[in-house]
Formats: C-alpha cells, structure tokens, sequence
C-alpha cells in the first residue's frame, strides 16, 4: 500500500496511508456504537500515535463529504456512521492491523468516558483580584451531591485542580463523607486507593 499521509507524530505500526485512516475512522465508529465528535475520534487515533493531527483530522471530512459520517446532533457536534461508512468498515477492516483496531477502540471509548465524566460533573474557574477561585460539582443525575469552591494564586494550579478532579470525581465525594463521618476506616482505604491512582 502506498504511503501518502505526513508522519509526524506516528509511533512505529501508526498509518501512513489515507485509505487506512479512512477505515479506521469507519471501524471506529462501528466497534464504538455510539455517537462521536470529531475531535473524540481524531484524539483517539492522535493519543494512541496511529495518525497523524492533520491527516485524521482531513480524512474525517472526507468521509462526511462523501456520506460515511454524518452530523446527529448539531449542538454538541456529535457524528455516526452511515449504511456507506458501514459497509466500508465491514468490507475493509481486516485490511486494518488488529493491534491498530484494538488501540483505536480502547483510546476511543476511554475519552467517550471521560466525556461523560466532563458532561456530569463540572469544574468552572473564575479570576478574582488575587487568583482564581475553581469550584468543583458532583452531580448524582437530576441532583448535585457536591460543590467546592478553592482559592488558588494562579491558572496554572487551577488547571491542575480541573484535570486532577475529572480523572476520578468519585474519590473526592467518598473522601468528604468520610471525613465529615469521621469514619476513620473508610479515610485509610480511600487514601490506599489514591495511592494506586497516583
């Protein structure tokens, strides 16, 4: 198969071939089930190093333009896969590495994960005249359980408080009930998890 992407940023057994990156967008979709923003699908084949940004991102427009992928929700931009993109994927995915496929699932459904993660709990900063203040919701569906709301001297730590509450929301509700319970067991086991998260 002839080599026609930029590789920048392609780890070694990552796609050079559109045709390739096509597929593997269709196969995507198909494995996933569900529906997917752009961006979903460019970082999954971006994280696992399978493609490269710009020719993902190209070959994605592509299959829209020719009918594979199309638009289901215009508000959250979220796309699936058409009868056309189907049949591309069920006729030409055994053309596609099985380690490709079983990376690009995997990357797929961890960021439609932390999607809904990020769509169920929020965390806003705000700048005040001497920091930021970031402030931490937990959401249990039609309720919140939680809200925090910390000061910090700078975005920077702000970003970090952000990204470290969204890897697991879970453990900072457990951890306030614990201390406001002052269940002493469920803090130890609480932090013996923290440590294997960390």
């Amino acid at each position: 198969m002839a080599f026609d992407t930029f590789d920048e940023g392609i780890s070694l057994g990552g796609m050079r071939s559109r045709t390739e990156i096509r597929t593997l967008i269709c196969y995507l979709f198909k494995s996933v089930g569900v529906p997917m923003a752009k961006d979903a699908v460019v970082n999954a084949l971006m994280e696992k190093g399978l493609a490269n940004y710009f020719e993902t991102s190209s070959c994605f427009d592509d299959l829209v333009r020719n009918g594979n992928v199309e638009m289901t929700d215009e508000s959250k931009k979220l796309y699936y896969i058409t009868d056309n993109g189907n049949m591309i994927a069920t006729q030409l995915e055994d053309t596609l590495a099985p380690t490709v496929k079983e990376r690009a699932v995997e990357c797929a459904l961890s960021l439609l994960k932390q999607e809904q993660v990020e769509n169920d709990n929020k965390v806003t900063i705000t700048k005040t005249d001497n920091g930021y203040t970031v402030t931490c919701s937990i959401s249990g569906g039609d309720m919140e359980l939680l809200s925090f709301s910390l000061y910090v001297p700078d975005k920077q730590q702000a970003r970090i408080i952000r990204k470290n509450f969204y890897k697991n929301p879970d453990i900072f509700y457990s951890v306030m009930i614990a201390l406001l319970t002052r269940n002493k067991r469920s803090v130890t086991e609480i932090l013996d998890e923290l440590g294997s998260v960390i």
